[in-house]
């Protein structure tokens, strides 16, 4: 938006014009000057606008500082009015258990409804759960609420919902598979969901603090916010945290991880090592990462295991299968023999489902 564009939509929106309201907060986000987006959302929202009211929920939801149980109140109120991508923001609510209670029957109620309001990554959803192989080859050129009803109806929620046994395969450190974990759909479901979202994959820099890019690591990776999100990945969160026992609040952003041919990630351990000084304020705040979680989303591709080199073990699932591993001991103390590389594929490309899960955390005196 240039100066006299902005100047004019400052005019009309000062005045009142929620088009001109929506579009300066758009340019303010984009510009990364949330409050003066939220400013102007605020008052479109004022002036009854649905579209606006699930913006904000959104804007909320997503950036740092910003009331995110007031985001989840606007995001509800929203789809209540009939926002479709709010519907579908509260269908991945009630899947997650995220601000509200877990319920896959809610879940896939607010589904239903945002495929009826026309939005295009809930009806894709629906025919993706439903065992209703027939409109679901037909629906996303079908507008007639029936048709998402009918698939709807044809979900059977208990199969999606149920527990995986997990299998140990290593005492020490502890380590777990779980064969046939998500079915392949669900793999390609996920794996063309990241594509458009993947850039160079980053370790965590102990001398700023934050993630940076390293020849240690040359993978790529995208990683999912609450908005990002959808069903699939709220349902993988609720598999993992039955298979590993641990809760679904402690999971960091769920990450698809990438690799071409020659990229790897070497050697390196999951938790966050209590030895240096660098990570104490993010123990104390965020809680140790307890488990890793490694979903294999294809097979298509030669080399790539994940090897843990002090036991010379390796593991390279087949689509949909599983493996996760206890960064801490029995005594829960970080385990050094954790120790793992994701090996460089030699041919084909690898992809992975990544779920770091973590726990409050109590240092030592």
């Amino acid at each position: 938006m240039d100066s006299t564009a902005l100047n004019q939509s400052q005019e009309k929106a000062a005045a009142g014009d929620v088009a001109a309201q929506m579009a300066l907060a758009r340019h303010h986000e984009a510009e990364g000057r949330f409050d003066e987006a939220r400013h102007w959302l605020e008052r479109a929202v004022q002036a009854g606008d649905v579209d606006a009211m699930a913006a904000l929920g959104e804007l909320f939801l997503i950036r740092p500082g910003m009331p995110v149980v007031e985001g989840i109140k606007l995001t509800v109120a929203a789809a209540e009015r009939g926002s479709a991508q709010a519907a579908h923001q509260v269908a991945v609510f009630a899947g997650a258990g995220a601000g509200i209670p877990q319920n896959w029957r809610v879940a896939f109620d607010f589904l239903q409804r945002s495929a009826e309001l026309g939005w295009p990554l809930a009806r894709k959803q629906l025919a993706l759960f439903s065992s209703d192989r027939e409109p679901a080859q037909t629906s996303s050129e079908n507008n007639s609420p029936e048709i998402w009803k009918r698939l709807r109806e044809a979900i059977d929620i208990d199969a999606l919902t149920a527990s995986c046994q997990p299998r140990q395969v290593v005492q020490s450190p502890r380590i777990w598979v779980i064969e046939k974990f998500l079915p392949c759909t669900f793999c390609d479901w996920l794996i063309e969901r990241a594509k458009p979202r993947i850039e160079r994959a980053r370790i965590f820099n102990t001398q700023t603090g934050s993630g940076s890019v390293a020849n240690a690591r040359t993978n790529s990776f995208m990683d999912f916010n609450i908005v990002e999100a959808d069903l699939v990945v709220a349902l993988v969160r609720s598999r993992i945290a039955a298979a590993t026992g641990l809760s679904a609040a402690g999971m960091e952003q769920t990450a698809i991880l990438h690799y071409e041919v020659g990229q790897e990630f070497l050697r390196h351990y999951d938790f966050l090592d209590t030895e240096n000084a660098a990570f104490a304020a993010e123990l104390a705040r965020h809680g140790q990462r307890v488990a890793t979680f490694l979903l294999y989303l294809n097979e298509d591709f030669e080399g790539g295991e994940t090897g843990f080199p002090l036991i010379d073990w390796m593991y390279k699932g087949r689509s949909g299968d599983a493996m996760f591993f206890s960064n801490a001991d029995i005594t829960g103390a970080p385990d050094r023999k954790t120790l793992h590389a994701g090996l460089a594929p030699t041919r084909g490309q690898k992809w992975l489902l990544s779920q770091f899960i973590r726990s409050p955390y109590t240092p030592k005196k």
